[in-house]
């Protein structure tokens, strides 16, 4: 979006009232299904790696860190996430057990911009209800701070990742080529992004997927939320 200045030219839309918002509070984020806590390393490290045994190998593949095999390894996973000052983790609650965890990362509360990963679901919290509320009301949260926009970003052949943020709503921006390395190798970066403008829309869509009456007795969702924003937008 753009208007012109006193000599023609195009430039950005003023801000208006807009005013830098908060870095977000360590405070509890609730939905219908999930809870979601800051990470505490001492409380919910056993819990958390429980929940993950036995899973395969293949779910670290794109992350920066894993897989584990020794509980003192992945509690020192943990405690990283939760040692950069714009970072604020999340461990994921399903009636009342550790069942994941996500987080917010390069948290810039001066431009507004704000993004969510370091994501791992267990196989608890995987192709769940849960697991699409528990990043709906992190960015739910992102918005009502006032934050102007959401970034998701991803390895580039990270095709499960790149599905999931199309089917949350992100929009694809491109792709930054040899962005990073993990793991002795390199890394395109694929990245995503909401923006304020598009949050009430998208907020509507979440809200009527998540509705009771979207789901069967045995809580399988009638209508997928890619057709349920395709119906609304």
């Amino acid at each position: 979006m753009t208007t012109t200045n006193e000599f023609g030219q195009p430039v950005g839309v003023p801000l208006g009232t807009w005013e830098p918002p908060p870095f977000p509070p360590r405070r509890d984020l609730e939905g219908r299904t999930v809870r979601l806590v800051p990470l505490d390393t001492a409380r919910d490290g056993d819990a958390l790696f429980e929940s993950f045994s036995g899973t395969a190998d293949s779910l670290w593949t794109y992350m920066a860190f894993g897989p584990f095999e020794i509980l003192e390894d992945f509690k020192t996973m943990l405690d990283s996430l939760a040692g950069y000052e714009d970072w604020l983790p999340y461990t994921i609650f399903v009636n009342h057990q550790a069942v994941g965890f996500a987080a917010y990362l390069r948290i810039q509360p001066r431009d507004g911009v704000i993004e969510i990963g370091s994501i791992a679901f267990s196989p608890r919290l995987q192709r769940t209800t849960a697991a699409t509320e528990a990043i709906y009301v992190m960015l739910r949260n992102v918005f009502v701070l006032g934050y102007r926009r959401c970034e998701w970003k991803c390895d580039d052949l990270n095709a499960a990742s790149r599905a999931a943020a199309d089917r949350l709503g992100f929009t694809y921006e491109g792709t930054f080529r040899q962005a990073t390395h993990y793991k002795g190798r390199n890394r395109d970066t694929a990245w995503y992004a909401i923006v304020n403008r598009e949050w009430p829309a998208l907020d509507g869509v979440f809200q009527r997927w998540l509705a009771p009456d979207n789901f069967d007795e045995g809580g399988v969702q009638r209508q997928p939320l890619r057709k349920v924003r395709e119906a609304m937008l």
